[in-house]
């Protein structure tokens, strides 16, 4: 994947392709004008006209084929110690006869090296990354009460607001995208969660993460909700991106944690982060809070940096 210092980035790469294909560059004059060796130029090139947009996006670094590793046998029987006894790698080696470096690896493929990850009684994987930006979307629905002009009780007091009697004018529903390996986030306001408003808003999410440099959503989670899951307009707003549809599983909230954790988030730092003389004077203050939670806020998950500087320069080592 592309590293902090990397001559072309997705949107770089298609810039390079559009000079080329659409303005009639020569490969050479586009790979110097991009500091890259026509080498370069002429594979990503190759992969546009083979594979289309997806052809641009990041690709592991990982061979075909891996003889020595590990066999399947022995990495169930690794995990499986892992879960039965939560062994570290050189109890789990000296029980199975593997050395305890080959157990560290088995862990860490299988996302258990870590025994804080996995949850006490039952001993699954708490939470998940996913390798690179677009390959996973969470979207839900957040509602908020409208505030009265003149604000509600957090500015009159309880006191006061009960006795001026304003109350909220319906309510707003806080439209929410994730992704889920950059923690980008996109946010609208509708003033519905049925089906055309939600597949609106997934068009509209993908036309920002395009802009931000994640030109293609593989998978789109939500939650089992009618809006979702019986929409023809949602199911067909999926179809025309090409994603497909993951879905929580029922009573485990914790499948969709990421947008859990992020309407929390937006709540406490935007929504009640100070008194609202008026409904509009919050929404007013969305865009902002918004621009700073992906650009400059920074977020303990992907190493205290902000989602913006995750989408093209997350770690591992792709090409």
């Amino acid at each position: 994947m592309a590293h902090g210092k990397a001559k072309l980035t997705v949107l770089g790469r298609l810039l390079l392709v559009q000079r080329v294909e659409g303005e009639g560059w020569t490969a050479a004059t586009a790979a110097e004008a991009q500091g890259v060796s026509r080498a370069t130029a002429y594979k990503w090139l190759r992969r546009w006209r083979t594979e289309g947009l997806a052809g641009l996006q990041d690709r592991s670094s990982r061979p075909h084929r891996s003889p020595r590793r590990t066999g399947e046998e022995v990495t169930a029987r690794i995990v499986e110690a892992r879960l039965a006894g939560r062994w570290g790698p050189h109890r789990i080696g000296y029980e199975l006869g593997v050395a305890p470096s080959t157990v560290h690896v088995v862990l860490r493929r299988a996302g258990l090296s870590r025994l804080s990850t996995l949850d006490g009684p039952t001993a699954l994987p708490v939470r998940y990354v996913r390798d690179r930006p677009g390959e996973l979307v969470h979207v839900d629905v957040k509602k908020l009460g409208r505030i009265p002009d003149g604000g509600g009780h957090r500015v009159l007091g309880r006191a006061e607001g009960r006795r001026v009697k304003t109350k909220p004018s319906g309510t707003d529903y806080l439209h929410v995208a994730i992704d889920d390996a950059s923690r980008l986030a996109f946010v609208a306001v509708h003033d519905n969660e049925r089906g055309p408003a939600c597949a609106q808003f997934l068009n509209d999410a993908a036309a920002f993460f395009a802009a931000a440099g994640i030109p293609l959503i593989e998978r789109v989670m939500t939650d089992n909700a009618k809006n979702y899951v019986q929409s023809t307009v949602f199911q067909a707003a999926l179809a025309g991106l090409g994603a497909r549809h993951v879905r929580t599983r029922n009573y485990r909230p914790q499948t969709n944690g990421k947008a859990e954790r992020f309407n929390r988030t937006m709540t406490n730092e935007w929504a009640y982060a100070r008194p609202y003389l008026s409904n509009q004077e919050r929404l007013d203050a969305l865009p902002g809070w918004l621009e700073h939670y992906n650009n400059t806020r920074p977020h303990t998950a992907i190493g205290n940096r902000p989602p913006i500087e995750a989408v093209n320069n997350l770690t591992g080592n792709n090409s």
